[in-house]
């Protein structure tokens, strides 16, 4: 068990993986890949589940939701399908510039989704996750630094038009939160 959370988190790191139910068929997207330049300096794991998780119109069931936030300041609600066919399967809500509205609430303007699975091209044994330009916002109630997260929701569109949609809720269990390295803030904290 203790090898499993490790493996996971290098999982979702690298973004690896998205969804449950039956087969999957790839999502094509139409942008250039963006350059993976920044590396993450903070994850935190969620425990719960998936009220909804929807890709591209379709359901799915979710294993983890996890926070990773680059030190570039970029931000993923990075989510492993329960995808039996695809071990793989990931789907992240990714954007910058968020904010605290309090000590208990956090919003993330989305602009792509990284779309992961066993079909896309390895770096170093990782799947790379396609990018598909999006709109959209996550919302999450709770806090980090107490280790307490109640529910993450986030929609998002992409370019194509094909809706994602996430709600998740926790289990009550703590937050496991760690940081990876050390970097500036990036979140507009009014609080501070």
């Amino acid at each position: 068990m203790r090898l499993r959370r490790p493996v996971l988190a290098a999982t979702l790191i690298a973004f690896a993986s998205p969804c449950f139910g039956e087969a999957s068929a790839p999502i094509p997207v139409n942008n250039p890949p963006a350059q993976q330049t920044a590396l993450i300096d903070l994850l935190a794991l969620m425990s719960g589940h998936c009220k909804t998780l929807k890709v591209a119109g379709r359901a799915y069931a979710c294993k983890t939701v996890a926070y990773a936030h680059g030190d570039k300041g970029r931000v993923n609600f990075a989510v492993a399908v329960d995808d039996p066919s695809d071990e793989n399967h990931v789907v992240s809500f990714s954007g910058e510039n968020g904010k605290r509205a309090d000590d208990n609430s956090y919003e993330l303007p989305i602009d792509r989704m990284l779309l992961n699975s066993k079909n896309r091209p390895r770096i170093d044994g990782l799947p790379v996750p396609a990018e598909q330009a999006s709109t959209g916002l996550c919302r999450q109630t709770g806090n980090f630094a107490a280790r307490k997260v109640n529910d993450v929701t986030c929609t998002a569109t992409d370019s194509e038009g094909r809706r994602y949609e996430l709600l998740f809720v926790s289990d009550g269990r703590p937050v496991s939160v760690r940081r990876i390295r050390q970097s500036s803030p990036s979140i507009q904290d009014p609080f501070k």
